[in-house]
């Protein structure tokens, strides 16, 4: 049982009405997100009307509230669809009368995940990139593992923005409003019927906080919320956007987030066994736990008992080694927002110190990231090589050890694979991989009849996923073109020059400059001669920059700067407004995954993992998860190594690039058998699902999350 059970209830009783008795399961299944990685359970509301689905943004609630009444009527005379309604909705009451798993988490007291971002679905606009993928896959794996899990994040009212891209390349920003009420979510009341609040001081005012409750499988991820009228303009501002821009507001959301989060939970009456920081945003929450260990601590208890105790409740992921993730704070801008924060432990000087490299410099800024290292009694990197990195970067803050005694280990990601894998690639493996395999795709076993898929079929797999993706960049791309303004012909050759039987090599993810989206152009007389050669390449780029990455939007006008060859209009695309739903698509039909960021600054990734799911083929420069993943054998890799001068390096990864597509990739991909098969490339395919569908699997993440971060001997 947890808060806003009755709330959910209440809701899914509201929407029955809406519905023909036939179909009034589909109210359940509609209140959790657990049918978007159920077998079918998208293609069910899809089938009820498929273009409203669309329309409706893929949100099961709106759909079942503005269907017409004629079409829902139709589908409950369909005893086929009503049974298909039916056994999903059944598959849901079985998944949550599962037992708890023994993970060393107590049902009475669960893991409290924060987080700034979500990405649990398409239709929940609270997302904007891997970090958000990531904590979305947790929540969905703590699920299937029946590990007791909450999570807490915000509501933004608007969300992440979206992305137009003009006819120069330039990147255009705009938001749109996401409406709570029209979301598969409720408002968390208490016993006497109201919302639950909290109040946050920020700056001067006390911002009072609602709590939304979001089911992900078993698993309630609770959203705070300051758009009230009780509020002032400021104070409902704070939850509205997504990585604001505003510094300011940043530091509210993070108050809301770490402070407000806490105090939800107290007054939601879930008392955690551990608070999961992934990221430093909510680390303002070990000040309220903080006030609250002093408030129950005997007299003369010293002060540094009361901090071991609440770093006891604490422990903390880092993603990522750029500035951008890790931000800092004068002295000045922090008192303004949080001081009274600050007050809650006595003393600000102290609360200062705390997110500080050196806590006796009173002129270093305050960060987060700094902050959560202090505050938690187990810190982590996500992948081996961001675990070196890390503990190089974060050395300053353990004064007297080295880098090897720094205490930052290192659980590299996954991916929740019932999410990312579909289509063709995961009918083929249900067939060969045996009876409820994805209950233990963590284990190589699981993985090891792989080896006898025939050839045949594994390529047959990989050309309809690629057939599907070129269908849909025909549409889209052409779709996007029209609408910025492009000639007729440059829009029109989208539709026409994609080519379902063409080597598909894809490039999506957030345009930080150190990504290196730019290598593709670096060398352009090499690109458009694999893209305009005797046998060419076909390339499909998506990504958003951040609205004040300048240098990040520069990027995109460089590879734009090459659309006015005659080869590239159809052979190559950017695809805009890159989200969930179009990364599913991606990952499931490019044939090669290209990742070029500049070492040692990706921490994991996750969208490569993704690929290898669907066949796909990575080739990646040797940082993140795949300076562990190569092995010679299931991919390309190009050197990882660090040079100081990044232009040298930018120019020599550019080269690598090239080299292998030219002369390994391309060839290989060309070479056929008798029967049309290219057996050396499914050779490496068999390989890549056999040693990184087991390996980078969320099962196996979570698993090591539970035994050796939460678990407590």
């Amino acid at each position: 049982m947890f808060a806003g059970d009755q709330d959910i209830a209440r809701a899914i009783l509201e929407l029955e009405a809406f519905l023909p008795e036939p179909l009034r399961a589909l109210a359940r299944v509609a209140y959790n997100y657990r049918w978007s990685w159920t077998t079918d359970g998208p293609a069910m509301f899809e089938a009820i009307d498929p273009e409203r689905w669309v329309r409706c943004g893929r949100n099961p609630r709106r759909l079942l509230s503005e269907a017409p009444p004629p079409m829902l009527t139709h589908a409950a005379a369909d005893a086929g669809f009503v049974g298909w309604v039916n056994r999903v909705a059944a598959e849901l009451v079985l998944d949550a009368a599962r037992p708890c798993c023994d993970g060393g988490v107590e049902p009475a007291h669960p893991v409290a995940f924060c987080c700034s971002e979500f990405a649990v679905h398409g239709s929940l606009p609270i997302y904007s990139g891997g970090l958000g993928v990531l904590a979305g896959d947790i929540l969905k794996e703590a699920s299937d593992l029946a590990l007791p899990m909450v999570g807490i994040g915000l509501m933004y009212r608007t969300g992440y923005f979206h992305q137009r891209i003009d006819v120069t390349g330039y990147q255009h920003e705009y938001w749109l409003d996401a409406d709570p009420d029209r979301l598969p979510c409720v408002k968390v009341t208490g016993e006497d019927g109201r919302p639950v609040t909290v109040l946050v001081p920020v700056d001067d005012e006390n911002v009072t906080v609602q709590v939304w409750r979001v089911d992900v499988g078993r698993v309630p991820l609770y959203l705070l919320d300051t758009d009230l009228a009780v509020n002032s303009q400021r104070g409902r501002w704070i939850t509205s956007r997504l990585y604001e821009s505003n510094r300011a507001i940043r530091l509210a959301q993070y108050a809301v987030l770490g402070v407000g989060g806490v105090r939800a939970l107290r007054a939601l009456g879930i008392e955690p066994s551990v608070y999961h920081f992934n990221e430093g945003h909510p680390a303002l929450g070990v000040f309220e736990l903080l006030a609250q260990a002093q408030a129950r601590a005997v007299p003369d208890n010293p002060s540094d008992t009361v901090w071991e105790q609440v770093r006891e409740q604490v422990v903390f992921t880092t993603h990522t080694p750029v500035p951008a993730g890790n931000e800092t704070y004068q002295r000045a801008e922090v008192l303004a927002m949080l001081g009274r924060i600050a007050d809650l432990v006595g003393e600000r000087e102290r609360f200062l110190a705390l997110g500080r490299i050196d806590p006796n410099n009173p002129n270093q800024p305050m960060g987060m990231s700094a902050l959560a290292l202090r505050a938690s009694r187990h810190a982590n990197a996500v992948s081996q090589r961001h675990g070196q990195v890390a503990r190089a970067m974060w050395q300053p803050l353990f004064p007297g050890r080295s880098v090897q005694e720094v205490p930052i280990t290192h659980i590299t990601n996954g991916v929740h694979i019932p999410s990312w894998l579909r289509g063709p690639m995961r009918a083929l493996l249900e067939r060969y991989l045996g009876e409820d395999w994805l209950r233990r795709a963590d284990q190589s076993a699981t993985w090891a009849p792989v080896q006898d898929i025939p050839g045949a079929e594994l390529w047959a797999a990989r050309c309809t996923a690629r057939t599907q993706l070129v269908e849909m960049i025909a549409r889209r791309a052409t779709s996007d073109r029209l609408r910025r303004g492009d000639r007729l012909d440059y829009a029109e050759a989208a539709g026409t020059g994609f080519d379902p039987e063409r080597l598909t090599i894809g490039f999506a993810r957030r345009l930080a400059t150190y990504k290196r989206l730019h290598l593709v152009a670096l060398l352009p007389e090499r690109a458009l001669g694999l893209i305009g050669g005797a046998q060419p390449v076909q390339f499909v780029f998506a990504g958003k920059a951040h609205p004040d990455d300048i240098a990040a939007k520069e990027v995109v006008r460089q590879v734009f700067a090459l659309k006015s060859e005659p080869s590239v209009a159809g052979r190559a695309a950017f695809l805009e407004d890159y989200d969930m739903a179009l990364a599913a698509q991606l990952v499931a039909g490019c044939d090669v995954w290209v990742n070029l960021p500049r070492p040692p600054n990706e921490a994991s990734g996750t969208s490569g993992m993704k690929s290898c799911l669907g066949g796909g083929l990575q080739l990646s420069v040797l940082d993140g998860w795949w300076a562990e993943a190569f092995d010679g054998s299931n991919g390309w890799a190009i050197n990882g190594d660090v040079m100081e001068d990044t232009q040298a390096q930018d120019q020599r990864d550019a080269r690598a690039l090239f080299d292998l597509l030219e002369q390994q990739v391309v060839p290989m991909f060309h070479e056929r058998d008798a029967q049309g098969v290219p057996q050396r490339w499914v050779t490496m395919m068999r390989r890549s699902l056999l040693t990184c569908g087991p390996r980078f699997s969320a099962s196996r993440m979570v698993r090591e999350y539970a035994d050796q971060v939460y678990r407590r001997d």
